[in-house]
């Protein structure tokens, strides 16, 4: 048996510096490929495979729109990878319906669309020559209706009345306190100064504007303990009645 010679031992050691080096070069474009290839399939299965479709959207946070109303609007594109729908241009189709003071679209993984609305709150009612239509609270008209809920008082608008008469009896009707509100069967509007209740009664409040509402509120309580036609706190501080 020949015994290795230290040169052969040299030589080993050389051989086996010199594979570890390329192990470790391999080693490193193995990573990188691994990565690469990695971020690749991610890529794909995200944006482009049938893997993350969208196959539906929930709707949340309707009362007066129904769920189908919304999704109509919202035209959710079906079948498409969930990640590459555009949840701007869904929430700004949604957005155009009237009923809808906000809306955030958003995804729920793996297969949905998520469509979380909130609707205006109507404060009065307004008829048009279109009909019924809601008031908020901002002075906004949306929606139809076929019949004035017995909850919400009827705003009366002059012909010479502007959008901003209009927002301000808005303000006026929102900031009734309830035993006002229950009082009141319908608001007329001619200017921003000139609002006037009419209660059930038949007996007339002139309001003027939404400024000091709450004052004016509580001295209107205190005038009609007394018989008159007409009550007017438009200046709270000096009411009078007719």
């Amino acid at each position: 048996m020949s015994r290795r010679t230290p040169q052969d031992r040299t030589r080993k050691r050389f051989a086996r510096r010199q594979w570890a080096r390329r192990w470790l070069t391999w080693r490193y474009l193995l990573a990188a490929f691994l990565l690469v290839g990695g971020i690749g399939f991610a890529v794909y299965g995200i944006f482009f495979s049938p893997w993350l479709r969208v196959e539906g959207a929930e709707v949340t946070g309707t009362s007066q729109l129904t769920d189908e109303d919304v999704l109509e609007a919202a035209e959710v594109p079906d079948g498409v990878p969930l990640a590459r729908v555009d949840l701007d241009e869904i929430a700004e189709r949604v957005d155009d319906l009237d009923t809808v003071r906000s809306v955030d679209v958003s995804r729920q993984w793996p297969h949905e669309i998520r469509i979380e609305v909130t609707e205006r709150t109507p404060v009065a009612v307004v008829a048009t020559p279109d009909g019924l239509t809601q008031l908020d609270a901002e002075g906004f008209r949306f929606g139809h209706l076929d019949e004035a809920p017995a909850d919400l008082p009827r705003v009366e608008v002059g012909s010479g009345a502007e959008s901003d008469a209009l927002e301000e009896a808005a303000l006026v009707v929102s900031s009734l306190t309830d035993e006002v509100a229950v009082l009141v069967d319908h608001v007329e509007v001619e200017t921003v100064d000139e609002i006037l209740l009419e209660l059930r009664d038949g007996r007339r409040v002139r309001w003027g504007s939404a400024e000091q509402s709450e004052e004016k509120a509580e001295v209107l309580l205190t005038l009609l303990q007394h018989k008159a036609e007409i009550y007017d706190v438009s200046v709270p501080g000096m009411p009078t009645t007719r």
